[in-house]
């Protein structure tokens, strides 16, 4: 029986990842995991990208209705997109797509190229958004994908530190939370044993760092903070424990240089992380490196390039920006069987930069850090700024709490406000405090505040990602 066209595509995409996969079992050398991958020249590159692009478009289109749907609606063919310079025809595609062809197509969608029969034969785990801003999408990924993410969030963790020898204590819940099983099977991969923290309190986690001294702490920045503060009130001092490296993803931490240096100074180890999305960089997209500190005090953060292309766009236009520009981030991932992407909007806004790393790596860098997504951005009065903006001012004047809250509300005039509430031990005489929080808020952003300041322990603890942003606006107010 002849192959079929759904069945040729998917062979000749798996075979072409295969192709292009080195240094997969063990690292190349002491500094790289894959030194010809994580060092190879722009012109490379470019060219493993091309080759891999030729090879998913009709793979795409063969196997993802919704695909096949979007190429047909432009009046495109998978012939007409070959290359990077041809992905330019393809308009980006926005998570709102996503949501409405789910809709449609409960309970999977069709977004993706994993199908009943996949998940039936070789289906490995499903993922879902948070749903912060619409319907969760969810994406069933097969065994191969599985592979694809231990080697990728290998070479990600061998870039920021992680060895033989280290004991990572991973402090997440292990529910539908991609980064933590990502980096769950790139240790076990790698053969860095991998302590779990779910299902514990705090005081358990800090007694379980006490006791078995793992010396990587993996978790979100909110569970840091937290983490830190209660090993403190248990009497232990979180920079004379075992931890040496704090490992983070999910949330802005080490581009906010405030909450980058509370964060270091409360554990005295340094702080690294890794970037992704659900969607289209389920494992390590972006990641630290050695040098992830520049000299002028800005961070850095890798993005792999050989199989992906990240570039940034304006989000009011969708126009491509230049390097050195800022805009927000879009992704094209090139290594997955079940949810490879073409221009998905992960709306993280940056700077590009394409240079050669002091690290000695090649693959571009993200300028800064990521700053807020485009879906979080903040609106009032005319005034649009990131909620991260805020937690640097905040973090910024000494003796402010782990835990605030922004508070948006529309007053009897019709004016939208915003109130910053802290916790501070000054908080029966706040004056003082409350006027360092509202300069130090303005000055980075422009927009006056008022600012309540509470007894400390005010605000319950993070335990899992925070939000600190009430919106609580009259509708249609700016």
């Amino acid at each position: 029986m002849a192959e079929s066209r759904k069945d040729s595509t998917r062979r000749k995409w798996l075979e072409t990842l295969r192709e292009y996969r080195r240094d997969f079992e063990a690292p190349g050398s002491e500094e790289y995991w894959s030194p010809s991958l994580d060092c190879a020249s722009r012109d490379e590159l470019r060219s493993i990208q091309d080759a891999k692009l030729a090879v998913l478009t009709p793979f795409l289109y063969e196997n993802s209705d919704f695909y096949r749907r979007r190429f047909d609606g432009f009046g495109l063919t998978p012939d007409d997109i070959k290359c990077v310079d041809d992905l330019a025809k393809w308009p980006p595609l926005d998570k709102k797509e996503m949501v409405e062809d789910l809709m449609a197509n409960p309970p999977w969608g069709t977004y993706t190229t994993h199908d009943d029969a996949l998940w039936e034969a070789r289906g490995w785990s499903l993922f879902a958004t948070s749903g912060t801003t619409g319907l969760p999408r969810v994406f069933r990924y097969s065994k191969f994908d599985l592979e694809q993410w231990q080697w990728a969030n290998a070479r990600a963790l061998w870039s920021l530190g992680a060895r033989r020898g280290e004991i990572v204590f991973l402090v997440v819940g292990f529910g539908p939370h991609v980064w933590a099983w990502g980096v769950n099977y790139a240790l076990a991969h790698m053969g860095v044993p991998c302590i779990s923290g779910g299902g514990m309190t705090a005081e358990m986690r800090c007694n379980i760092i006490e006791r078995y001294r793992p010396t990587i702490l993996a978790t979100l920045p909110s569970q840091l903070l937290r983490l830190g503060r209660v090993m403190q009130e248990l009497g232990k001092d979180p920079a004379k424990s075992s931890i040496t490296t704090l490992f983070t993803g999910g949330e802005p931490a080490a581009g906010i240089a405030s909450t980058r240096e509370r964060l270091q100074e409360m554990w005295g180890a340094k702080l690294v992380e890794f970037y992704g999305c659900t969607e289209a960089a389920p494992h390590s997209g972006g990641y630290s490196c050695p040098a992830a500190v520049r000299p002028d005090g800005t961070i850095q953060t890798h993005l792999m390039e050989d199989f992906q292309v990240w570039e940034l766009i304006d989000p009011d236009t969708l126009a491509s920006v230049p390097e050195g520009s800022r805009g927000i981030t879009v992704c094209t991932n090139m290594n997955s069987e079940s949810s490879s992407q073409l221009r998905f909007i992960v709306g993280d806004y940056t700077v590009l930069d394409s240079a050669k790393c002091e690290c000695g790596r090649t693959h571009v860098r993200a300028i800064g850090g990521f700053s807020g997504r485009a879906d979080d951005l903040i609106n009032l009065r005319g005034m649009k700024f990131y909620p991260s903006v805020i937690e640097e001012g905040v973090r910024a004047v000494p003796g402010i709490g782990d835990e605030y809250e922004v508070v948006l509300a529309t007053n009897e005039d019709g004016i939208d406000t915003m109130i910053v509430r802290v916790e501070h031990a000054e908080h029966e005489k706040p004056g003082s405090v409350a006027e360092k929080v509202a300069n130090a808020v303005q000055t980075r952003i422009e927009v006056r505040c008022d600012v309540e300041v509470l007894a400390p322990d005010s605000f319950p603890k993070t335990e899992f990602k925070a939000k600190r942003i009430r919106d609580e606006r009259d509708k249609g107010g700016s």
